[in-house]
C-alpha cells in the first residue's frame, strides 16, 4: 500500500507513522476480511498453469506471511524493498556477502559484538578487510579510506556507549567515493530515526528488539533503498537461504502493531531513568543521548524524532557490576533489549563478549558498565529496585 491515502474529496494525506503502524497493506485478508495477516504454513505452492507459474513457488524464495512483513518494513523505512531473516546477525551477515574477496570497509568502532565477531573471525577469513573507526570524528572515516574500500558500516548510537555519527555526512561522502551505506537502526527504530531518508543505502535491524518488542521472536530486517539494491539482497537472501519463518514473521507483525506507544513510554521513562542515575555520585559515567552532556546530542537531534529507550552507565568495577545484577529484582538481566519488560544487561559478559577486553576498554566498554533497556514497569518502581540493588 502507498503511504498516500485518499481523501474523501480525492486528494493525497501523508498518513501519520502510528497509522502507518496499523494500516499498512495487509492488515486486513482481502480473500476473507481477516483482521490480521494469514500464516502460509506451506514450503510450496502449486502451479495451475505452469506457462503462468504463481507470485510464489517455494517459501525460501517468498511467502505471502513473510512478504507482508517486508513490505511493512520497507514502508516505514521508506525504502524501496524490504527482506525478513531468521536473526539480526542474519541480516547483516547476508547484507555483508554484497562484498567480494579483496573489499573493505569502514565500520563503527564500538560496534554490537556479533557484529564484531563477524567481521573479525570469519569475513577476514574470506578476504573481507574491516578497519574500525571512531565515526564521531568524520576525518578519521575519512582516513580510513583505501582504494579497495566498498563499504561504510555505521550504528547510531552506538551499542552501547551510544555514540553518535552524523548520518548525513558520512553518507555524502560515502557517495563521492561510490562506497555503499549500511546503517543498523536497532536502537531508535524507524519511528525516531529514519536513515534512508539522510542518504543510507541498507538500513538493518535486530526485530528481535524493539520492533518485536515482547522477548518472544528472534528476526532480522533490511530495507533497501534502491530497486538495484533491492536485487541484489533478495538474491542473496534466497542463495543463502536466510529467511523468517512464517510464524516469527506473523509474531513480529503482531509486535510492530505497538511500537509508538511502547516507544513513548519507554522513552519517558528511560529520560527519568538516566536523570536520576546522573544525580548520584556513586555513577561514574551514563550515556544517554537525551541528557544534555551527552556527546554528539545536537546532532542525533537533527537525525533522530527521538533519544530511546536505552541507557548505559559505568558503576565503577566489574565487581559492583556483576553485584546490581545479582541484586535486581524487577528487570530481566539477560542478553538482548527493547521489549515490554526492561532488560539489564552487561556488556563485558554478555553482548560484547566476542571482544577481547583490551579491544572493550580502548571503545570505553569497561568492566563497570551496565545496559539497562527501559521496558513498560513503573519508573518509580524500576528506580526503587536499582537503588536498593547499587547500595553497597
Amino acid at each position: 500500500m502507498s503511504d498516500q491515502a485518499k481523501e474523501p474529496n480525492g486528494t493525497e494525506k501523508q498518513l501519520k507513522f502510528a497509522t502507518k503502524l496499523l494500516h499498512f497493506g495487509s492488515e486486513i485478508d482481502s480473500t476473507t476480511g481477516a483482521s490480521s495477516v494469514p500464516i502460509y504454513q506451506a514450503s510450496t505452492f502449486h502451479h495451475e498453469d505452469v506457462f503462468n507459474p504463481p507470485v510464489h513457488d517455494y517459501s525460501r524464495s517468498g511467502n505471502p506471511t513473510r512478504q507482508a512483513l517486508e513490505d511493512y518494513i520497507a514502508l516505514l523505512e521508506g525504502g524501496v524493498r524490504g527482506f525478513a531473516y531468521s536473526s539480526g546477525m542474519a541480516a547483516i551477515s547476508s547484507t555483508f556477502m554484497m562484498l567480494s574477496a579483496g573489499d573493505h570497509m569502514i565500520v563503527t568502532e564500538d560496534v554490537y559484538g556479533g557484529t564484531y565477531r563477524l567481521l573479525t573471525s570469519i569475513l577476514n577469513r574470506l578476504g573481507i578487510e574491516s578497519t574500525f573507526v571512531d565515526m564521531t570524528e568524520l576525518d578519521q572515516v575519512k582516513a580510513a579510506l583505501k582504494p579497495n574500500t566498498k563499504a561504510v558500516y555505521m550504528e547510531t548510537p552506538s551499542n552501547p556507549t551510544l555514540k553518535i555519527t552524523d548520518i548525513a555526512a558520512v553518507t555524502s561522502w560515502a557517495k563521492e567515493h561510490d562506497l555503499l551505506t549500511m546503517l543498523d537502526n536497532t536502537f531508535m527504530t524507524p519511528y525516531y530515526q529514519r536513515p534512508i531518508e539522510l542518504g543510507v543505502d541498507i538500513v538493518l535491524h535486530s526485530a528481535t528488539k524493539f520492533l518485536g518488542g515482547h522477548s518472544d521472536v528472534l528476526a532480522g530486517l533490511a530495507v533497501a533503498r534502491t530497486s538495484s539494491i533491492g536485487k541484489q539482497l533478495k538474491m542473496l537472501q534466497n542463495g543463502l537461504g536466510t529467511v523468517l519463518g512464517v510464524q516469527d514473521s506473523w509474531l513480529l507483525m503482531r509486535g510492530m502493531k505497538t511500537l509508538q506507544a511502547r516507544m513513548n513510554h519507554s522513552e519517558n521513562s528511560a529520560a527519568v531513568l538516566a536523570a536520576w542515575l546522573q544525580g548520584r555520585p556513586d555513577i561514574q559515567h551514563v550515556y544517554y543521548p537525551g541528557l544534555l552532556n551527552h556527546p554528539g546530542r545536537e546532532i542525533h537531534e537533527k537525525q533522530s524524532k527521538g533519544y530511546g529507550a536505552v541507557v548505559s552507565f559505568d558503576v565503577g568495577s566489574g565487581e559492583r557490576a556483576k553485584q546490581v545484577l545479582n541484586k535486581v529484582k524487577i528487570p530481566l538481566v539477560a542478553v538482548s533489549l527493547g521489549a515490554v519488560e526492561s532488560i539489564l544487561s552487561y556488556p563485558a559478559m554478555m553482548s560484547h563478549a566476542a571482544m577481547p577486553a583490551e579491544v572493550r576498554h580502548e571503545r570505553g566498554i569497561t568492566d563497570g558498565l551496565l545496559r539497562f533497556s527501559v521496558g513498560l514497569e513503573d519508573i518509580d518502581d524500576l528506580i526503587a529496585d536499582l537503588d536498593q540493588a547499587l547500595q553497597g
